[in-house]
């Protein structure tokens, strides 16, 4: 499937069309170039999942934990840029999170590739030459 976003002022009705898709899934591994709009659009996401507190990229910690004020569901945001090794990520407990059963969200998870669940859900945003981006869920990574 995939889901065109224009421009920022349609963001949020690509991540309503994104929510429609989720299914069951819980585990969502982003993929894209710097500067994609993969942050921008776990925002979104996470805005419409009713998400209010501040949303940002959770590069320093690694994991940013969010709750819906309108389901109480966790959600957790992850950015992997920064590791180095991945006892980095086996030391932060990254099973607790994986198989939690909440929804997360994972940036540059190409980094941790082989700790990935076998069912997460590849999802894949690239900026075209217009400037719009494409989000491309189950796509090859």
């Amino acid at each position: 499937m995939k889901i065109t976003i224009t421009d920022l002022e349609h963001i949020h009705e690509a991540a309503k069309a994104f929510i429609a898709a989720m299914g069951d899934n819980t585990v969502f591994a982003f993929y894209g170039k710097m500067g994609a709009g993969k942050t921008t659009f776990i925002k979104a996401v996470c805005e419409e999942l009713g998400v209010t507190d501040v949303i940002n990229s959770p590069t320093f910690a690694i994991v940013n934990e969010y709750r819906s004020d309108t389901t109480g569901e966790l959600i957790y945001h992850f950015d992997f840029y920064r590791i180095k090794k991945l006892e980095e990520v086996y030391d932060m407990g990254y099973e607790d999170y994986f198989y939690s059963g909440a929804l997360c969200f994972i940036e540059w998870p190409e980094l941790i590739d082989d700790l990935l669940p076998g069912d997460a859900v590849k999802v894949r945003i690239d900026e075209l030459e217009d400037g719009s981006r494409t989000v491309s869920i189950d796509a090859e990574a």
